[in-house]
């Protein structure tokens, strides 16, 4: 038996995946999840059902790794971001374990440039990039008072089960032969297997000790076009589909008197600037990055989500 992890939202998507890549991996894993939910975390972890930050501190102690993957919904994102992220780093300080969270590309803004890697200035042009920011410059305050810390950031998640855009944007209505891309589909757009995203998190908390105090390294992921996405469903499942490309317009206007389309639309920018991370420091760090190919990747995330394929 390894050392042990504590997962905050452990009943999330990479939470859950995380909890998994842990535990094959020979880790004693803590799932730790809101009440009632412990129907939602992997089996063959030790369930923790708790509420408070003092809880989740509690639940910390002797483990050498929190893995922070506490995610509101992006309705939520305003109330309730700082306080997951400031639980989590209660929680490693108190402990003294190596801090873990996955970082977003949200940070850099509208004009961020193309490759994006650990050097590129961070100038976030919306509410939610403002707040990720604030969240890694608490880390590293953190880290400066003693704390370790490793981000890994990545690109939109698709695979281990839903409520990214892959499930509740793209194939949506794939039932219906139809599928909804979020922007022009000649953009390159980073995306992230959430079981490559686990494996990796295993593979940097292995070797943390190699790392300074505080660490940041992007995950590649697949960083293709919406032809190339769109070629890739249509390949796992045999069929042709119409594709439909989303009205950010509606969102725009009509969409501003719900929460959801006031939040979604901050987002456009993410589908018209072509971007992709730049794994070059990651794999210095780890070796080969683990890289499901595309066609496999899309195939079981599909069937994760009842499609035929």
């Amino acid at each position: 038996m390894k050392e042990s992890i504590l997962v905050m939202g452990a009943g999330g998507r990479f939470g859950y995946a995380a909890a998994q890549a842990f535990r094959d991996a020979g880790w004693r894993v803590k799932s730790l999840v809101r009440p009632g939910r412990a129907a939602f975390a992997a089996h063959g972890t030790e369930i923790v059902e708790v509420v408070t930050r003092d809880a989740a501190v509690d639940a910390a102690r002797g483990c050498a790794i929190v893995l922070n993957a506490l995610n509101p919904m992006i309705t939520m994102w305003r109330r309730d971001a700082l306080a997951h992220a400031y639980a989590g780093i209660a929680a490693a300080e108190g402990s003294g374990a190596t801090l873990m969270f996955p970082g977003s590309v949200w940070n850099y803004g509208r004009d961020m440039p193309e490759v994006l890697d650990e050097s590129t200035p961070m100038h976030p042009t919306m509410r939610k990039g403002k707040m990720r920011l604030e969240i890694e410059q608490r880390i590293h305050e953190a880290c400066d008072r003693g704390m370790r810390a490793i981000v890994l950031r990545a690109g939109d998640f698709f695979g281990s089960g839903r409520g990214s855009w892959f499930d509740l944007v793209v194939v949506k209505e794939l039932e219906k032969n139809r599928i909804t891309y979020p922007g022009p589909d000649t953009v390159l757009h980073p995306w992230a297997y959430v079981p490559d995203l686990a494996d990796t998190a295993v593979m940097l908390a292995e070797r943390r000790a190699t790392f300074a105090p505080f660490e940041t390294f992007g995950f590649p992921g697949h960083a293709i076009t919406g032809r190339e996405m769109i070629e890739a469903v249509e390949a796992a499942t045999g069929n042709k589909t119409n594709v439909r490309h989303m009205s950010w317009w509606t969102l725009k206007t009509i969409g501003q008197l719900m929460a959801l389309g006031r939040e979604l639309s901050e987002l456009e920018y993410l589908w018209t600037v072509p971007h992709r991370i730049d794994g070059a420091k990651l794999k210095a760090a780890i070796g080969e990055v683990p890289h499901t190919p595309l066609h496999r990747a899309i195939a079981q995330a599909l069937r994760e989500l009842g499609y035929r394929t």
